[in-house]
């Protein structure tokens, strides 16, 4: 259950005055005549509760569109490069649009605890949808103990805010078990982000459950942490070749840096499959038209979006007493011509 989203009512009674005062105070409306130690007394408890007016209610009164922001902490650069973006942005038009509100994209910065109730007093959104949460992000906890309405694109361990997201660990455990399948036993793995991320380290658990359980030993220098970009499976890709471990496949977690590591692997004289069989993950649209098409595990993005969407319209319209707060979406592991078996 996540937290009731405090209310004007709630400053009202804190600042002992009526809640139309409370409104009179906020919309700043001209002639009011509001008295300044009352305008002090609603501001102080404003302050002190947190409250985030709320973005329908203003929508009504002034017939101003409603909105939720869809919120990204990466960087710019990280951003550009997400060829995985256009599809979420799809399936959260795709749920809004019905309820009539429109979509926001904005970025914050993750070391700044009080980016997120900024950015939902400066746009006046409803609630917001939070991309590859970050466990490092002490922004997270704040929205969290301030209940403003809030869903995740993925979960986040120790955080009880809503999410949606795809079961990372058993995917990945798919894929890895997929090249163990094929006969291989030397399995390099790049992640698709930083070990911050939480998608991050649950797929790296998946792979190790997937070694572990076919009695192979994990060895910490077939492993690689990327960072959203092809640069960085580039670069992850080039550290792995460096140690000479020997390997026979790689699994790389994010089709995105899959594309550097291709690079990589080609720079060094190395062909896929021949040399080098690769599994990527997101079933990225450019996937199955590589050379080689790539084996990869496909994420549901527009569904994922689309749920997303629509559990945050449901909270912000019940004020967050919803029964389902935890949406966990199936994936598929689709077979191309990056693997082949070992004899």
């Amino acid at each position: 259950m996540t937290k009731k989203r405090i209310t004007s009512q709630d400053v009202a009674d804190l600042a002992n005055v009526s809640r139309t005062t409370v409104s009179l105070v906020l919309n700043d409306v001209a002639g009011a005549n509001i008295p300044q130690p009352t305008r002090d007394k609603v501001l102080q408890a404003v302050k002190e509760l947190g409250y985030v007016p709320n973005a329908s209610a203003r929508a009504l009164a002034s017939q101003q569109a409603r909105a939720i922001g869809m919120v990204m902490t990466r960087s710019p650069e990280h951003i550009a490069s997400d060829a995985f973006l256009p599809k979420i942005i799809a399936g959260l038009l795709n749920g809004i649009k019905e309820a009539r509100f429109r979509l926001l994209i904005e970025t914050v910065d993750g070391d700044n605890p009080g980016a997120y109730v900024e950015l939902a007093r400066a746009k006046h959104i409803d609630g917001m949808i939070i991309l590859t949460p970050n466990t490092a992000d002490q922004g997270l906890k704040k929205l969290q103990a301030m209940g403003i309405p809030t869903v995740l694109f993925g979960n986040m361990p120790g955080s009880a805010l809503p999410y949606v997201q795809i079961d990372n660990r058993a995917a990945a455990r798919k894929a890895t078990q997929y090249l163990l399948d094929l006969g291989h036993r030397k399995i390099a793995f790049i992640t698709n982000a930083p070990p911050s991320y939480s998608s991050a380290q649950y797929r790296l658990e998946g792979y190790q459950d997937a070694l572990l359980g076919s009695g192979v030993p994990v060895r910490a220098e077939l492993i690689e942490y990327g960072d959203f970009s092809p640069e960085s499976g580039f670069a992850a890709m080039q550290k792995i070749l460096e140690r000479d471990a020997g390997f026979s496949a790689v699994f790389v977690a994010s089709d995105n840096v899959a594309l550097g590591a291709k690079s990589a692997l080609s720079q060094a004289g190395l062909t896929i499959p021949g040399d080098i069989s690769m599994v990527g993950f997101d079933d990225l649209p450019w996937a199955a038209f590589s050379n080689p098409p790539l084996t990869t595990i496909r994420l549901p993005a527009l569904k994922m979006a689309a749920r997303a969407s629509q559990l945050l319209l449901e909270i912000i319209k019940e004020d967050g007493e919803v029964e389902e707060t935890e949406i966990n979406l199936a994936t598929e592991l689709i077979i191309r011509q990056s693997c082949k078996p070992l004899k």
